[in-house]
């Protein structure tokens, strides 16, 4: 599954990484004689490499596809690879090699800050992107251009998805709404809170703590006195697992609630058996699609299990070799207009971008920690 990724691990590497494919889904094709370079990009190395991997895999498979299949307006599809380390300043370097290696297309970035850096280039350069893994708001809602696309949920839906999900599950207890004072943090909150509201559900406490706090006491206590039934938590995956464990050990026995932060090895190790029964909100899993079935079942057969950004990246390679076929170009103001009125058939299902570029695919469903893994009940 898809996390959204804005700085530092969120997760550890999952068993495969590094594990070259073969047979199926090998290498793209990269002869000399190619005709069209795309591009993907992302933590190749440093802690997110897993995530950059996935992203790697997927945009690799597309593009062997895509050649085994004629190519792209006849052409042969070459695949460039760039490590920005999830890095906005090494993003920026990295999206000028890009477009220094002629490259018409970029799967990427991964990480937020890092995709809205480089897309102030490729709009410069007239290179589409479609990044599958930047969340935040403001990398559509400023894109420097009408060639910035995206493949992953907007952040701020988390909220509308918490928020409906405390309404409807707790209606008879009472509701705590924490943050860290971060603007990620208030974000999640302020908007979790008036999902709920507007469903007539409203809180009972609002709080906020500081980032990195180490001792909940005060606040366990508060939460204690106010007989909170259930709390939702807007910060950070460390923060998050010392209270659920404050928490228990003062035999509060009130369910949390969280955002995709709280999918981490880090909140599972803090938390361990305390975290089993938390919530989060957190994308459905790529690979149940029936679009995906045939792909996932050769990445399989070649001993991979496709998970995190490897079908987004494929995805994204879909859409755009498709909007190239319908315009009969690579030119970007051609293929961004394409991509902007289009409904594409990709791994993810039928993908249609609105005029801000944004995607409509699953966005967010609830999940619970179950056993120390994630589960969607």
């Amino acid at each position: 599954m898809p996390l959204s990724v804005h700085h530092g691990s969120r997760r550890s590497a999952p068993a495969w990484a590094g594990i070259a494919l073969a047979g199926a889904v090998s290498l793209a094709a990269t002869g000399a004689g190619a005709d069209i370079a795309v591009g993907v990009a992302g933590p190749m190395s440093g802690s997110l490499e897993p995530l950059g991997r996935q992203m790697l895999l997927g945009a690799e498979a597309a593009v062997r596809d895509l050649n085994a299949a004629g190519g792209v307006l006849g052409e042969t599809v070459v695949l460039e690879s760039g490590d920005d380390g999830c890095d906005e300043r090494k993003a920026d370097a990295l999206a000028n090699q890009m477009a220094g290696r002629g490259i018409v297309f970029m799967a990427g970035h991964l990480c937020s800050l890092p995709s809205i850096a480089a897309a102030r280039v490729y709009a410069e350069q007239g290179i589409v992107q479609i990044s599958p893994g930047a969340t935040l708001p403001r990398f559509t809602d400023h894109r420097p251009g009408p060639g910035t696309f995206r493949l992953a949920p907007r952040e701020d839906l988390q909220g509308v998805v918490s928020g409906r999900f405390l309404a409807d599950a707790y209606p008879d207890r009472n509701v705590a709404i924490l943050h860290d004072g971060t603007t990620h943090g208030r974000q999640l909150a302020n908007a979790t809170q008036a999902a709920m509201q507007a469903a007539g559900k409203f809180e009972t406490l609002s709080e906020t703590f500081v980032e990195g706090e180490r001792d909940f006491a005060a606040l366990v206590d508060m939460l204690q006195r106010t007989a909170i039934g259930v709390v939702y938590f807007g910060g950070r995956d460390v923060d998050a697992g010392l209270l659920i464990n404050a928490m228990r050990e003062a035999g509060l026995a009130a369910d949390l609630v969280g955002s995709d932060s709280l999918a981490s090895d880090r909140f599972r190790s803090i938390a361990e058996g305390a975290g089993d029964g938390v919530y989060l909100t957190y994308p459905p899993d790529p690979t149940a699609h029936a679009a995906a079935a045939d792909l996932v079942q050769r990445f399989r057969d070649a001993g991979v299990e496709p998970e995190g950004y490897v079908l987004p990246t494929y995805a994204a390679v879909q859409a755009w070799a498709q909007a190239v076929t319908t315009a009969g170009t690579t030119d970007h103001d051609a293929v961004a207009g394409t991509l902007a009125g289009g409904t594409f058939a990709t791994v993810l299902g039928r993908v249609r971008f609105d005029q801000r570029g944004d995607a409509d695919i699953d966005g967010y469903a609830i999940h619970r920690w179950s056993g120390g893994t994630i589960v969607q009940p």
